[in-house]
């Protein structure tokens, strides 16, 4: 399991077209839980679909409606999990959350959801955090952002 996060160098966070531009565009190989979000898309359909408590959605369609209307997350938590995951077993654990969840800034990392091999929390407008099972996603998104550090690095310099 390895993190990153980045939160200098971007003009808004989070960007999560590029996200997915520096992972390489991979979210189309999973399907999506997106909870504890706030972020305001201008299409009526999205409007609609962003305004339920949680939305599960296949990553070929989360990459459309991205790709489409380029808008700003400022909080939200998308774990991506194999296709071949249901929404039942998904459910039997707790939603995940950003606001107000101590444990992203502490060692050990780890995925919010276990069944989940990535986590994309997009934080206050102030940072994006990365996690995931397969080190070089990771890897990858830290080299598209040179800013990015490294999570267990980050997490033991601050206090929090």
């Amino acid at each position: 399991m390895k993190g990153a996060i980045i939160e200098k160098g971007e003009p808004y966070f989070t960007n999560m077209k590029n996200i997915f531009d520096s992972l390489g565009n991979i979210q189309r190989n999973y399907n999506w839980l997106i909870t504890d979000y706030e972020c305001y898309p201008q299409n009526e359909e999205y409007k609609i679909l962003f305004s339920e408590p949680y939305i599960f959605i296949d990553g070929i369609k989360l990459s459309e409606i991205v790709f489409h209307e380029n808008f700003q997350w400022i909080w939200g938590v998308l774990s991506g999990f194999k296709k071949s995951i249901s929404i039942n077993d998904i459910l039997k654990y707790p939603l995940p959350v950003a606001d107000g969840n101590e444990n992203i800034w502490k060692n050990p990392i780890n995925i919010q959801n276990p069944l989940a091999d990535i986590e994309i929390i997009a934080w206050d407008s102030r940072a994006t955090v990365l996690f995931s099972r397969n080190d070089w996603v990771v890897e990858k998104f830290k080299n598209s952002y040179s800013m990015a550090v490294d999570m267990y690095r980050y997490n033991d310099m601050i206090k929090f």
